[in-house]
This record gives C-alpha cells, structure tokens and sequence, in this order.
C-alpha cells in the first residue's frame, strides 16, 4: 500500500531560526505542511512530526496517550535546540494545546508561539459521559476537514475513538492547570466561524495566558483548518513577521 507523502512528517534544515509546527487531533502533517514550506523556502529551519496513532486508521488512536503525543513534540523541541539558537512553536487545534504544554514546559527556552484555533476545553454535552461511553460506543462521527475553500483535504480521521477524546480532555485539563506559565510572547488566530472548536477556548486562552506580549488575529473567510483555508497566506504572512520581529 502506498504511502500519501502528505501526511508524512516534514523537516527541512536552513538557519538558526527553529520552527516546530503541530497537526491537531485526529490531523496530520498535511495540515500544517504548506505553512512549514513557507518558512522553510525563508531559510527556517522547520519540523512537522506526525503524532503517534495519526495518519493512518482512526483505531490506531485507541493505543496511545496524550503523554505519547506530548513525547514526540518535546523530542522535536529538544532535536532543534542542537542546531538553533531561536526556536518557536506553531500548533493547529490541539496541536496549539500542545504547543502550550511546550512553553509551559520549556519557558524562556522557546522565543515565541503561534496559536491557530487552539482547543483547551469542549462545549459539548457529551464529553462528560465520555469514560462511560467508550464501553458502548467506541467511536463518533470526527469534523474533519472543516474548510471553507473546496478542495483543500488535511487527511484528517473520518471517525474519534472516544478513550482517545478522553486523554485530549486530560491534556485540556493539564493545560489549563498550567497556564500562567506560559510567559513568551503569544500570536493567537481563530476563525470566525468554526464548527470544531468554540470560540469561547479563544477568550479562555485572551484572559488568561498572562504573556506581556500577546496579540489576536480574527481569520474572517477561513473555517477551523485555516492553515489549509482562504486566509492562509494571511497566517502565514503574520507569523512570519512575528518571528522576525522577535529575532528570528
């Protein structure tokens, strides 16, 4: 069976400047790859890991924890520190949460994150019955591929596995608990309308990151996957001069 190389882990080594991008739940580095090549046809360093039990079938998932996940980005955090003097970390949906957990974590180690529709809580009705459901219901109906712009696909699960919904409540959970120690300076995108995370994890994250330097962008034509969405290049712009700004 062949291998869609979109979904693959992305690296490219260039300049001092480290850039680590982070896919979300049930994504892949489909999501994040045209972002990584902007920077990296800038001279950036860069690195899209594929998230363990993503990219390939939805029970993958079932077998591994938010701590696995977790894993693999630090891993990537610690592979760039050997070569880049600046390092910063950009995350899709949960792949923003994680990259919280990253600058909770490594602190003044990390020059700057870039936040995209990042998740830290859910409104829906049903995420608190999720230990019990997962004995009688295995998976739910995933909203993948939630773009506005036809044509776009982030190879993204067509089904959840519910014992994987709840280790992402249990990363929401770690996250939130550890907030105030995420300090570097902080570039947050959400879309206007999107239909997987609610606007109200933006507010959550405006009130209480306590960053000095932190900044929000309202995406006007782009659903949750923004990265692959009308106003990519208006993220991709941004955050590019937001590391430049910062030295990068």
């Amino acid at each position: 069976m062949s291998i869609d190389p979109e979904i693959t882990p992305y690296s490219h080594d260039a300049g001092s400047t480290g850039v680590l991008f982070c896919h979300g739940f049930t994504g892949s580095p489909a999501s994040m790859r045209p972002w990584a090549r902007h920077f990296a046809e800038r001279g950036y360093t860069v690195r899209v890991p594929l998230l363990p039990g993503h990219g390939t079938f939805h029970y993958d998932m079932r077998n591994t924890t938010w701590q696995r996940w977790y894993a693999v980005e630090r891993d990537a955090v610690r592979e760039l520190q050997r070569t880049c003097d600046r390092i910063f970390v950009f995350g899709l949906s949960m792949g923003g949460t994680l990259t919280l957990r990253l600058a909770q974590e490594f602190g003044d180690a990390l020059s700057g994150i870039v936040l995209v529709n990042a998740s830290v809580h859910t409104e829906d009705p049903r995420a608190p019955y999720a230990k019990w459901l997962q004995y009688v219901l295995p998976s739910i109906p995933a909203i993948g591929n939630d773009i506005k712009k036809p044509g776009r696909d982030e190879r993204a699960y067509d089904r959840v596995p519910v014992k994987s919904v709840l280790q992402l409540q249990q990363l929401w959970s770690v996250v939130r608990s550890d907030i105030d120690r995420v300090t570097q300076p902080t570039l947050m995108f959400m879309s206007s309308e999107d239909h997987v995370v609610e606007p109200s994890n933006a507010a959550w994250l405006a009130e209480h990151i306590p960053a000095q330097d932190k900044s929000s962008i309202v995406l006007q034509n782009s659903y949750h996957v923004a990265t692959l969405d009308y106003d990519a290049d208006l993220i991709f712009g941004k955050s590019l001069e937001f590391v430049q700004r910062l030295g990068g």
